[in-house]
């Protein structure tokens, strides 16, 4: 029976995932928001409990990028079809939005196969890419930053978004986890100083801080190399 917990789990995530795409379908980026978040929630304990109780597979390996390619690959790439399709008057022109969910394909099938990210990445992760796509509507309803609001109702702005966190998503880009495996501040000092200025940035700019959260990790995770 506890071998089927983790698959369950998964497909929660995946649930979660068409959930938050009706919402999108009808222009509800916030619930769509939430629901994504929900996703990448169960994203992250289904292979936790998978560890915990010892019942790893590779149906799971392989169910878990199903539900990924969904949740963090098709959601995002369609909320950025939506905001090209509501700023841009060239009926084809939103369709490139759809580049983050290809991107998000080539991402999750190079993880798979890549046994070098065990304990950090290379590339940014899908469900960091989502969360930074789906913020991005909910950050022109709530910011009061004119010149943000300019920049992300911009086309050309957004089709260089979907560029850059296409690239982004699968570039030799060394990124830290945020797997903390035991209380070490030494160890994960890292990792703790950005959860700490995450919970600023959020309680600060509020949905602004999402995507700023999403590039501070970029950052972070180059300069901490050099």
């Amino acid at each position: 029976m506890k071998k089927h917990i983790p698959n369950f789990i998964t497909l929660l995530n995946l649930f979660s995932g068409c959930i938050a795409l009706v919402f999108a379908m009808q222009g509800d980026f916030l619930n769509a928001f939430i629901f994504v978040s929900l996703g990448i929630f169960f994203d992250f304990f289904d292979g936790f409990f998978a560890r915990i109780l010892k019942v790893q597979s590779l149906l799971g390996v392989q169910l878990d990028s199903l539900a990924d390619m969904v949740t963090s690959g098709l959601v995002p790439g369609f909320v950025m079809f939506k905001m090209l399709s509501e700023y841009s008057a060239n009926e084809f022109l939103p369709y490139f939005g759809f580049i983050i969910t290809l991107g998000s394909c080539m991402r999750l099938a190079k993880f798979n196969i890549d046994t070098r990210q065990t304990d950090s990445f290379i590339g940014l992760p899908t469900p960091a890419n989502a969360l930074f796509i789906l913020s991005l509507p909910l950050v022109i309803q709530h910011t009061e930053f004119a010149f943000v609001i300019q920049a992300l109702t911009n086309v050309w702005v957004l089709l260089g978004i979907s560029v850059l966190s296409t690239y982004i998503l699968n570039a030799e880009l060394p990124l830290f986890s945020l797997k903390i495996k035991n209380f070490s501040f030494v160890k994960y000092k890292l990792q703790i100083f950005f959860l700490v200025l995450s919970l600023v940035l959020l309680v600060v700019f509020k949905f602004l801080g999402v995507p700023l959260i999403i590039l501070s990790y970029v950052l972070l995770s180059v300069f901490s190399k050099k």
